[in-house]
């Protein structure tokens, strides 16, 4: 999964910030009952307000990210 998101990541730059966490990490175990997530990979996709628009569990489908951003 890592290959798939670093080429989208390079791909929308300049209108998509990825963050990665670690739930095995201080920060990821402090994040994850926030945005309640306990499985990986989960991808969530939240818009400039913080509003959380959609998220996938175990797979991302990149068209669904690219179509997300028009």
């Amino acid at each position: 999964m890592k290959p798939v998101v670093d080429r989208l990541e390079n791909e929308l730059n300049d209108r998509l910030i990825i963050i990665r966490l670690n739930i095995q990490e201080e920060v990821g175990r402090e994040l994850a009952p926030v945005y309640g997530f306990r499985f990986t990979p989960t991808f969530i996709f939240i818009d400039g307000t913080g509003q959380e628009l959609w998220r996938e569990v175990g797979g991302l489908d990149i068209q669904l990210v690219r179509d997300s951003l028009e």
